[in-house]
């Protein structure tokens, strides 16, 4: 029989566990006596509290009533329809450990019921023959953390909503139906806005409650005893009303909250950073209840992140009144913004003019055209009309560039606009066109003129101050995109030019081998970039070949890129092996002017000779990727060849590799921009997928291994633009009888 419950304190620790479960078993209660985890000892089927610490009574609520010696059911009956029995019994069932993480457990009944989260593990305890009598429970309560990470949640999800500017009911209502989502109570959530002086609440979002209280509420003033909204409004602290029907603060609104349903109603005022009123946060439960700590810092959480919401609207209203008070100044700024970016959309010279003659036609007036200085003569460069007759007419006549009677002509030597209410004085097909006036304006590249903007009115129009005002801006813009576009053109030609000139001028025959080659820039390719390679002869049908990386892009790459080709090229004659030539290349680094730049190089160098079957390669690795050798059976192998980068030390340990190539055997050289190019998810393409790749693929010559290779790549990435240079150079040995490789 057990002993009749016996009362104990909470601060008194756990009470003796009987000698028949705890023999052989550590004394827990010198480890959790005083402790912040949750212990309890339970007992038989039944799960009799036979021992506990303070901490266990606390944190489940029962501080009140705690009591040993009688089932955790009956000291927490509301236990009773929750998980946790259900793990108890399973664990002195089975006699199995079990751990709970995060486990939900609602603690109370009532008004004054709590939700609360623990890390539970539940221990089985054994008597000496090994048999289950109890079991152990030890847990840490974890609500804090819980509610903390759905404060982060929740928090982060509205202000994710205001910094995509969307609109505020939408801000409001998005952040009412979240915190109804994921309260663990059902919670209606209420949003009211102050009109500007503070006096009345408006309707702002309330998607739960229903649409006849919405309305009744639209409206109510702020005061004292006006419910909980209009008070916590008035005092501009949070009013909370745990019983609306005995809160004399609701005897306007009882019957009205009887209909919809709502039994409590917590209300924190929304305040700007200045003070003032801008609404309440409200929210409503369907039974009377009091907040726990976490309720109240959800709404003070949410109440001052609905204060940037509607202090963002607020702004953005003054903003937009007061552009509403400028509607004609916005209008032309919208104009000229939407013209910029036109203007912009294309890099190239001839099509931003065209778009500057398509813009201005019919916005500035029905015609225009668009004249430049080219080779001392002046070119009709575009057009715009409104029929294709007109359009031809317009742009069949070509102005003088030195003619005393042409607008144009003018307008470029005067480099100052021109507008006249009539016919140009010059020929050209004013009558046809039925032209009544024109306005000319100069194209300036650094105050001169380059090319002028004449627009043509036909009918009653003329060109008043705003119009001209408006053309002379639109052609300043343009004059720079088309500036911009042509300087674009040609720096992309130079460095294109100058990529090449670092580059093989044309792919040299070399003697038992095939060789291919591929480059492809990163980006539009308006900078030199780092990857280089080169091939040239040593004497006695002995090729060197080499492909680098240089640190860094644009002029300083170019020109560590020709002193290490150069270098290359000058002593490789004159020195014994690949190492040799390769410190001597490092050396030419480590001496450079610090001008010229400091960056490092990586570096694949070698020696290629032709043989009766094929070709005997020796390399030095510097820092640089492995090379892949894909044998005759179509199997691709990274050679193994160690060494460090240059540029660095002036010892790098730079040992030399040996291989041989035979017939339709390829030696693959390549820069880090094939190993990592990325997928749309940001997946590098990587050295494994690289092997795989040339692995069981018919590679019988150099260009098919530069094609398949090619062609994986691109797949991988989908065609996007790639984000580093790519360099690949490809040796296959051939079939000495023929010239040619093998074939697989």
């Amino acid at each position: 029989m057990t002993s009749a419950p016996e009362q104990q304190r909470p601060d008194s620790g756990p009470a003796a566990v009987p000698d028949s479960a705890s023999k052989g078993e550590p004394d827990l209660r010198a480890l959790f006596g005083q402790s912040s985890a949750v212990f309890a000892a339970l007992a038989g089927p039944a799960h009799l509290v036979e021992a506990a610490n303070a901490a266990f009574f606390a944190s489940m609520g029962a501080a009140d009533r705690a009591r040993t010696g009688v089932p955790i059911g009956q000291l927490l009956p509301e236990l009773a329809e929750q998980r946790f029995l259900t793990l108890l019994h399973r664990v002195y069932r089975t006699g199995e450990r079990h751990t709970e993480r995060d486990a939900r457990v609602l603690l109370g009944r009532g008004s004054g019921a709590r939700e609360a989260f623990f890390d539970f593990t539940f221990e089985p305890r054994l008597d000496t023959g090994g048999n289950v009598v109890g079991v152990h429970l030890i847990g840490m309560e974890t609500t804090q953390v819980k509610h903390a990470q759905r404060l982060t949640a929740e928090h982060r999800a509205l202000l994710e909503q205001i910094a995509r500017q969307a609109p505020l009911d939408q801000v409001l209502h998005g952040m009412a139906r979240t915190i109804e989502d994921l309260a663990p109570e059902e919670v209606l959530v209420s949003v009211l806005l102050a009109d500007p002086d503070g006096r009345r609440l408006r309707h702002g979002a309330a998607p739960s409650l229903p649409d006849f209280y919405n309305r009744a509420i639209d409206g109510i003033t702020t005061g004292e005893g006006v419910g909980s909204c209009g008070t916590a409004a008035h005092r501009r602290r949070p009013v909370i009303v745990t019983d609306i029907a005995t809160d004399p603060f609701w005897d306007d609104f009882r019957d009205l909250a009887v209909r919809a349903g709502v039994a409590a109603c917590w209300s924190t005022p929304i305040l700007a950073r200045d003070g003032s009123l801008l609404g309440t946060f409200a929210m409503y439960h369907r039974t009377p209840r009091a907040p726990q700590e976490s309720d109240l810092a959800l709404a003070r959480v949410f109440a001052d992140t609905a204060a940037l919401a509607i202090e963002r609207f607020q702004a953005e209203e003054a903003r937009l009144a007061a552009e509403t008070r400028e509607r004609a100044a916005r209008r032309d700024l919208s104009f000229l913004l939407e013209a910029s970016t036109t203007l912009a959309t294309d890099l190239d010279y001839t099509q931003t003019l065209q778009r500057l003659a398509t813009f201005c036609a019919p916005a500035l007036a029905p015609l225009s055209a668009v004249d430049i200085i080219d080779a001392g003569r002046v070119h009709r460069i575009a057009t715009a009309a409104p029929t294709p007759e007109e359009d031809r007419l317009l742009s069949s006549h070509v102005p003088a560039h030195d003619a005393e009677d042409d607008a144009v002509a003018r307008v470029l030597a005067s480099g100052t606009s021109e507008i006249v209410r009539g016919t140009p004085s010059g020929p050209g097909p004013w009558r046809e066109l039925r032209v009544t006036g024109y306005l000319c304006v100069p194209l300036l590249d650094r105050g001169t003129p380059f090319g002028a903007l004449t627009l043509l009115t036909t009918g009653e129009g003329t060109f008043g101050g705003h119009t001209v005002a408006l053309a002379e801006e639109l052609a300043r813009r343009a004059a720079a995109a088309a500036l911009n576009a042509r300087q674009y053109t040609e720096r992309a030609a130079l460095a294109r030019d100058l990529q090449a000139g670092l580059l093989l001028p044309q792919v040299p025959e070399l003697p038992g081998a095939e060789l291919a080659t591929h480059y492809h820039p990163a980006g539009e390719g308006l900078d030199v970039g780092g990857d280089f390679y080169d091939v040239f002869p040593l004497g006695d049908d002995s090729w060197a070949f080499m492909l680098g990386d240089v640190c860094g892009r644009g002029a300083i790459a170019a020109t560590t890129t020709a002193l290490v080709r150069h270098t290359a090229r000058a002593v490789a004659p004159l020195l014994d092996g690949p190492d040799a030539v390769v410190r001597a290349v490092n050396k030419a680094l480590l001496d450079r002017p610090r001008s010229h730049g400091t960056g490092f190089v990586t570096l694949l160098y070698g020696h290629l000779t032709p043989t009766p079957d094929g070709l005997d390669i020796t390399l030095v690795r510097a820092g640089h990727t492995f090379p892949l050798h894909i044998d005759a059976e179509h199997t691709a192998r990274f050679v193994n060849s160690q060494g460090l980068l240059l540029g660095v030390t002036a010892d790098p340990h730079l040992p030399t590799h040996r291989l041989h190539l035979g017939p339709a055997e390829s030696l693959l050289l390549y820069t880090d921009g094939i190993t990592e190019a990325r997928d749309p998810a940001g997946e590098q393409f990587g050295e494994e997928r690289l092997a795989q790749a040339l692995s069981g693929a018919r590679t019988d010559s150099a260009h098919q291994v530069i094609s398949i290779l090619n062609d994986a790549v691109r797949s991988f990435t989908g065609g996007t633009d790639v984000d580093d240079d790519q360099a690949v150079l490809v040796l296959t040995a051939t079939d000495p009888a023929r010239g040619r490789p093998l074939p697989g």
